[in-house]
């Protein structure tokens, strides 16, 4: 087991009646950062979502209270501005509360929402960037998000807005012939939609696209796939969220790039190794 005492620094204190938002990261525990866990380390209440891994709740204080306020689609899930005022009940009775949200609080994570209810009632607050997983999720993919002689841009979006449709709002033309990479975030359920969108606007039907499901975690997998095959091969995969889909000759570089399954073969192996040691 290894040392996760915290280094010999300064770091910030969680006062009562403050609201810490912190980014979990993607998924994996180790890239949580070490400001977020000091912020479970201090917390007297965690409010956290769907997304985040569970065992990173075990940084918590034992006699922490662990609220759950995960939103998943198509499922019940707490309101968002339930969500908010929470929070500040939570800090008004001067608790010391961190807001553990999956990837970045302020990346399609509502954070901002949630800050500004924040600001409204007073409440002091800090906000604790995380990994994306539109970048910590290609990187564990062996994707990079930018490459030189590839793409000097890239673009995140959502898939789906506040009412649960395609953004109609987006202008998917100059998105198609103006970003060499697209980057979507809950873009699974209407796919079929976007890639059509997007070959519309000018994209070819032979692009490289990956769809990664589990980002960063030791379930990940990613489905390697074309922009015209993309729908019908999530549909025939029965992969299902949360997932990142990235569009763009990036994805060609995974080929060489692919890291991590041959360190979770050679996790494996040695586990396996380590059991047939008696």
């Amino acid at each position: 087991m290894f040392d996760l005492s915290l280094p010999d620094f300064d770091l910030p204190t969680l006062e009562a009646g403050w609201v810490w938002l912190a980014g979990a990261g993607p998924g994996d525990p180790g890239l949580l950062s070490l400001n977020a866990l000091n912020g479970l380390r201090q917390a007297d209440v965690i409010v956290y979502d769907a997304l985040v891994d569970e065992r990173i709740l075990k940084f918590a204080r034992d006699d922490a209270e662990i609220i759950y306020a995960g939103k998943r689609g198509g499922k019940p899930s707490p309101k968002q501005s339930s969500i908010s005022i929470k929070l500040v009940e939570l800090a008004k009775s001067g608790k010391r509360v961190l807001r553990l949200k999956g990837g970045d609080p302020f990346v399609f994570g509502r954070g901002g929402e949630e800050a500004l209810s924040l600001v409204d009632a007073g409440v002091p607050f800090r906000i604790i960037p995380g990994i994306t997983a539109g970048v910590g999720g290609l990187a564990y993919a062996g994707i990079p998000s930018t490459h030189r002689g590839i793409n000097q841009a890239v673009t995140f979006l959502t898939g789906h807005d506040q009412n649960g449709v395609a953004p109609d709002q987006l202008d998917w033309d100059a998105l198609a012939k103006g970003s060499p990479v697209i980057v979507m975030y809950m873009a699974m359920k209407h796919i079929s939609l976007i890639t059509q969108k997007l070959m519309n606007g000018g994209r070819s039907g032979s692009e490289p696209v990956a769809v990664i499901c589990n980002a960063t975690q030791q379930n990940q997998h990613v489905l390697e796939t074309t922009l015209g095959s993309c729908a019908q091969d999530i549909a025939t995969s029965g992969l299902k969220p949360p997932a990142i889909v990235v569009v763009g000759h990036v994805v060609s570089l995974r080929e060489q790039l692919n890291w991590i399954e041959p360190a979770l073969a050679r996790t494996s192996q040695g586990t396996k190794l380590e059991e047939g040691s008696d």
